[in-house]
């Protein structure tokens, strides 16, 4: 009687430790899955086969890999400042997070603002999305965005410098995943963003918005992080809005635009309001 208890109790404690290694390896999974998108740094090459919902769940990490970028940024920052005057460190900054995320955003806001100025039905606009090239209205646009970021870098508060410098990549993830929720992709053909939202789910979203949450609570006290998650819900949900009745959906480029306006109106706009 007693082998056959210690048998059951062996074999309950071998299957909660599977399940809790299992648990730990599908976490690590989709970790490593949302840093391999969103940077340049590769971490495993166990993640090019990812299932759809996989994909999707990575989205839930968004906002961590934002931290860790936020991390390097602070980092940097405190380094090049030792050096250079706040205006090389604030481009070199620029530099580094563009060099990191491959310009991937940048490239998603260029050609953004191409479709929006050269196609006046949403297949054209999209149409002129695809094409590899850029053109002088998007190059205009990238410009105007890259001048308004480092110019709202220049003028962060001494006092919130570093705070806000390290919530700046974590708003604008956590606002890609508050824009792929319940959205339609555009493309009828397919692309690489549709499995993101097709499966991106109600948990990933509460996830995410949880994780930002907590860390904007911890840079700038629990009513600026309310104020911010809530006005930028509104934000980015009215954008998202825009965009289906634009595109008729939403892609990945878009997705990556509202990531860069996520980012500058947070920089330009909370240290303007709440810091003032």
């Amino acid at each position: 009687m007693k082998g056959e208890i210690t048998d059951y109790r062996a074999s309950q404690a071998f299957r909660l430790t599977s399940s809790v290694s299992r648990f730990t390896c599908s976490v690590l999974r989709s970790f490593i899955l949302a840093w391999q998108f969103l940077t340049a740094i590769p971490l495993s090459r166990s993640t090019h086969d990812a299932k759809p919902e996989e994909l999707a769940s990575s989205m839930s990490w968004y906002p961590l890999v934002g931290c860790l970028l936020g991390t390097l940024l602070v980092i940097a920052d405190t380094l090049l400042a030792q050096v250079f005057s706040s205006q090389v460190t604030s481009l070199l900054l620029m530099l580094l997070l563009i060099g990191i995320t491959r310009g991937l955003h940048q490239d998603g806001l260029a050609d953004t603002v191409d479709g929006l100025a050269g196609g006046r039905t949403a297949q054209a606009r999209l149409a002129i999305m695809r094409d590899g090239r850029i053109g002088a209205i998007g190059a205009t646009g990238l410009f105007l965005a890259l001048g308004l970021r480092y110019a709202g870098l220049n003028v962060l508060p001494a006092g919130e410098h570093l705070a806000l410098l390290f919530g700046m990549p974590v708003v604008g993830r956590w606002a890609m995943v508050m824009g792929a929720f319940h959205a339609t992709y555009a493309r009828p053909e397919g692309g690489l963003a549709e499995p993101f939202l097709a499966h991106v789910s109600w948990s990933h979203l509460c996830l995410a918005t949880i994780t930002a949450g907590l860390v904007l609570m911890l840079l700038m006290g629990p009513w600026a992080a309310l104020c911010c998650l809530l006005i930028g819900t509104a934000l980015v949900r009215l954008t998202t809005a825009w965009f289906h009745r634009m595109f008729s959906g939403v892609t990945g480029d878009l997705l990556g635009a509202t990531n860069e306006v996520a980012e500058i109106l947070f920089i330009v706009i909370v240290p303007a309001v709440l810091f003032r």
